[in-house]
């Protein structure tokens, strides 16, 4: 059914997005991607080079007529977020994206599309392979592993690029220049746990939360959506008089996606079996009438299960509990200088059980970096205090806007000109390359812009047709009336 997807216009767009989507390219697993991209670029006859972690670099000189024009870096990420539904049986590492046309809309069967970032490196290969556009010169870079700590960009040499403007095409909503985004840090949660035989007099239940939308970590985080690690959390916190305890939990997949599903099995004393499930029930109400709006198809499923042999420890249970429960997510604060745009996020993104301890992963984002690192702190506080830890590895940088941008300014008359509006000038609250690629290459004229893509980072991702159309176009006008 995905190969419907080619007969969308603009085909030099579409035919590159379908090729994208039957190699399978999950973050830290581009090497076939890569490979394919440098196949790419030699068989257009353009000089094509792949750097010692996996970047690749296709330069294409320009148009006659175009040659003092400024070089033009059109850069993507090559990596996608690999997220299914639990009933869905696809393998990301083997298995290519099912896309199909769904009215307005490209979506993929209960996975991800990857249309983030694979529209921006499908526009790319389409400037790439014309032979009619007109344009500058032009350096096509493809990043890898941009979802999972930004290495492709942490490891760019300094004299990879020769180009000094740099149109980044991983932006979600047609219509948008971006010339700033948030900064980030991941951290690494450890919560020691001990176990001890589950006493005979108990019975066991299974909770289940699902159904929850999740979304990009950043961009969506203000909708104030579910995350389930959290809702499954605060079941167990509320009830925790009642003698509960965890054999067993987990949730999440992916450090940058709101988590929607989470998973435990706990024990409780038979005596308190059925005021449980009462309780339950009450606090599972109450759940879905606050997600009414962000969240309205959130379930919570409790049935009975088989005892397990162990249980964690009264103490264990509540220090993983208390400490989860009470560790920052969601928004932390709003920006005081553009209106409606996060400052500072959290987001408890997974939670695994392992041998004597549990592991859970967040990301936090700030576009003020004394605020990113205060959130360090803090979240290290709650986690200290269970006599757990919290290591914050992979920090990477905001990008500081630039409002006195010749790009930005070329690309705002190109799109007056050619829409007859005023595009949108905005900031982000999610980590894009520029602040890494800004760092290296000091003195980088840099915008990012995309075609509409709803939901990242979720099985529910989906890229709207038209708009698609309206990137391309704009494009390639900006290309032809590029700096000299």
């Amino acid at each position: 059914m995905s190969e419907e997807i080619r007969k969308l216009k603009p085909a030099d767009v579409w035919e590159n997005f379908y090729a994208i989507t039957q190699i399978p390219r999950p973050s830290k697993h581009e090497g076939r991607i890569t490979a394919f991209m440098v196949e790419f670029g030699k068989k257009l006859g353009l000089e094509t080079t792949s750097d010692k972690v996996g970047n690749v670099l296709i330069r294409k000189p320009a148009t006659p007529g175009y040659e003092d024009r400024k070089i033009v870096v059109l850069q993507a990420h090559l990596d996608m977020v690999p997220q299914k539904n639990s009933d869905k049986k696809h393998d990301f590492l083997t298995d290519p994206i099912d896309a199909y046309i769904d009215g307005d809309w490209v979506r993929a069967r209960g996975t991800t599309l990857g249309a983030d970032n694979g529209m921006g490196v499908a526009a790319a290969m389409g400037v790439l392979a014309s032979k009619t556009l007109k344009h500058g010169p032009i350096e096509a870079l493809f990043t890898i592993d941009e979802e999972t700590g930004m290495t492709g960009a942490v490891n760019l040499a300094p004299d990879f690029l020769k180009g000094r403007i740099l149109l980044n095409m991983d932006s979600e909503t047609e219509g948008e220049l971006y010339v700033g985004c948030a900064g980030g840090i991941d951290a690494t949660i450890t919560i020691p746990y001990e176990l001890e035989n589950t006493p005979a007099d108990y019975k066991a239940l299974e909770i289940e939360v699902k159904g929850l939308k999740g979304g990009h970590s950043g961009m969506d985080i203000v909708l104030g959506r579910g995350n389930s690690i959290m809702l499954l959390m605060r079941l167990l916190v509320e009830s925790e008089e009642l003698g509960v305890r965890i054999a067993k939990a987990s949730g999440g997949g992916m450090r940058n996606a709101i988590p929607r599903e989470a998973s435990a099995t706990v024990v409780v004393p038979t005596k308190n079996f059925d005021a449980l499930q009462t309780k339950l029930k009450e606090i599972i109400a109450n759940i879905k009438a606050e997600l009414a709006g962000a969240d309205p198809d959130v379930t919570i499923n409790v049935a009975g299960a088989q005892l397990p042999t162990q249980c964690l420890t009264e103490k264990s249970h509540l220090a993983l509990t208390r400490s989860v429960y009470s560790c920052p997510n969601g928004v932390i604060r709003m920006s005081d200088s553009v209106p409606g745009l996060v400052e500072t996020s959290s987001n408890f993104a997974t939670l695994k059980m392992e041998e004597k301890h549990f592991t859970g992963l967040c990301l936090l984002r700030s576009s003020v970096e004394t605020a990113k690192m205060a959130l360090t702190t803090q979240m290290a506080a709650v986690f200290k205090m269970v006599g757990g830890n919290a290591v914050f590895t992979g920090p990477y940088p905001g990008w500081k806007p630039n409002m006195e941008s010749p790009i930005l300014k070329t690309m705002q008359t190109v799109y007056k000109n050619k829409f007859g509006v005023e595009a949108k000038i905005m900031a982000i609250h999610a980590g894009l390359e520029c602040g890494l690629i800004g760092g290296i290459y000091q003195g980088m004229d840099m915008i990012s812009f995309g075609p509409t893509i709803l939901s990242p980072h979720s099985p529910d991702e989906r890229v709207n047709i038209e708009t698609v159309s309206l990137f391309w176009d704009f494009l390639t006008e900006v290309l032809a009336n590029s700096p000299k």
